[in-house]
C-alpha cells in the first residue's frame, strides 16, 4: 500500500473528522455521492448531464457576486483553524472595516438594511 499524499492527511481530518478520515484511509473505503454528501465532502449532487450547467451556474453566480468580499471571507475560513476566538474577531473587523469603503461593501450593507 501507500501512505496519503497530496496534503489529505491535512485536509481530510478537518472537512470529516479522524475517524472518518481513518476509516476511508485504512480500509480504502470508496464513498458514494450519498456518502460524500452526508459527510460533508460536497455540498450538492446533480445527476451526470446537470453536472455542467449547475457548476456554470454557481461559477457565474460567484463571479457576479462581490469578489473582494468573497477573498475575504476565503482566508477568513482558512485562518480561522490556526486562530482563537479573539484573533478572529479582530481579523473579521479588519475585514468588515476595509470592505466597508468599497462599492460591494455599500451595496451589501444597503441589502442587508433593505
Amino acid at each position: 500500500g501507500l501512505s496519503p499524499d497530496g496534503s489529505s492527511s491535512y485536509f481530510l481530518p478537518r472537512l470529516i473528522g479522524l475517524r472518518r478520515t481513518q476509516e476511508l484511509m485504512l480500509t480504502n473505503r470508496r464513498l458514494d455521492a450519498a456518502a460524500a454528501l452526508d459527510w460533508g465532502l460536497v455540498t450538492e449532487i446533480v445527476p451526470d448531464e446537470q453536472l455542467l450547467p449547475a457548476a456554470t451556474t454557481l461559477a457565474q453566480k460567484l463571479a457576479d457576486g462581490p469578489t473582494r468580499a468573497h477573498g475575504v471571507v476565503k482566508r477568513l475560513l482558512i485562518d480561522s483553524y490556526g486562530n482563537g476566538p479573539e484573533t478572529q474577531m479582530e481579523l473579521e473587523a479588519r475585514g468588515i472595516a476595509a470592505m466597508a469603503g468599497t462599492e460591494d461593501g455599500r451595496e451589501g450593507i444597503a441589502a442587508f438594511l433593505a
